[in-house]
């Protein structure tokens, strides 16, 4: 049984909400039935990354993707059942067990992505630590990619920039969702910032 201890209020409602199983073979089910479900996967590879930190990488859909197209890809998640599933996908991936917020691989990488609504299911006041944590793992010309639904109480796209920015990062784009289309409202965004070269 994983620790939970680290765990927000937000992610332990999920989860209990949620059954693993249904939600690991959900995406299975998509392309069986013909619907691409790797959008984010098609986003990350429009910059060609060589190397990508899948950050919330759950049972590791986005990370095995992406090492499948040629990425080296480290994934990082705090829900040690997800990582366990992770693990059993692609046993010669690396997986960390971690809070964001507590971040530290002591390396960069081309990109790092969080897919999904990583950033909403972090407690409120380790947010700002969990995406500065992250874009300090990002290399000079590299970016930081972060979907998340705009809820009320969940980071707004100002928080992200101001979070981000702390750690250098720019804002490059903003986006309604992994199709990669400009964001003109709605309730979901993709934002992309970018660190300088150095």
């Amino acid at each position: 049984m994983t620790d939970e201890s680290g765990w927000s209020p937000q992610w332990r409602r999920w989860r209990g909400e949620i059954d693993l199983d249904e939600y690991e073979t959900r995406w299975d089910r998509m392309a069986e039935a013909g619907q691409d479900p790797h959008g984010e996967v098609d986003l990350v590879m429009r910059w060609a990354p060589g190397s990508v930190l899948d950050a919330g990488c759950g049972f590791g859909r986005v990370a095995t993707e992406l090492a499948a197209r040629g990425v080296e890809v480290v994934g990082v998640d705090l829900d040690g059942d997800l990582l366990e599933r992770a693990r059993r996908r692609a046993p010669d991936l690396e997986w960390h067990l971690c809070d964001l917020a507590d971040l530290d691989l002591d390396r960069t990488f081309d990109l790092v992505v969080q897919a999904g609504n990583v950033i909403g299911f972090v407690a409120a006041e380790r947010r700002a630590a969990a995406i500065e944590a992250c874009a300090r793992h990002v290399s000079p010309g590299g970016r930081l990619i972060v979907g998340t639904s705009l809820r009320p109480s969940w980071p707004t796209i100002d928080d992200l920039d101001a979070w981000a920015g702390a750690q250098g990062l720019e804002r490059e784009a903003i986006l309604a969702g992994w199709d990669g289309a400009p964001h003109a409202g709605g309730d979901y965004v993709v934002t992309v910032h970018r660190r300088p070269e150095a």
